[in-house]
């Protein structure tokens, strides 16, 4: 059985993270994963306009932040930062990117307090144009 999130909650969950993430690079720990297909692609589709991600970052994390591919499974270690600060994961965090919630990964959260999962990014300090190699010419 699978259940939908409502729109508009995953920008939310972004600030969230992104007040995680900058704690946690701060703290000298590795960047957090996300893990959320749902909250990725809102990501995603914030990144698309420079100006407005630009401010997000520095409203929820304090600085500008780079969207960086970093594939990956296992332990997500972030989940106690967030439930001290926030309270338990919603639903989106068990989502795909189309809204549909994966319920026995949620089911096992709830059961568990812990998050095994897949990721495909994690943000990094700065704008990211360091992380890009640069050309060289010959």
């Amino acid at each position: 059985m699978s259940t939908t999130v409502k729109p508009g909650v995953e920008l939310d969950e972004l600030g969230k993270f992104f007040t995680i993430a900058a704690r946690r690079i701060d703290a000298g720990e590795v960047a957090p994963q996300v893990f959320s297909a749902a909250v990725d692609a809102a990501w995603h589709r914030l990144v698309a306009d420079p100006a407005v991600y630009q401010a997000f970052t520095l409203q929820h994390a304090g600085r500008p932040l780079a969207h960086v591919e970093s594939a990956g499974t296992g332990y997500i270690s972030w989940v106690s930062a967030y439930e001290e600060a926030y309270g338990a994961l919603p639903e989106v965090w068990f989502a795909e990117a189309d809204g549909t919630v994966d319920t026995g990964a949620l089911a096992r959260y709830r059961e568990t307090g812990e998050v095994w999962a897949e990721w495909d990014c994690s943000p990094a300090p700065g704008d990211g144009d360091d992380l890009i190699p640069p050309v060289t010419t010959r």
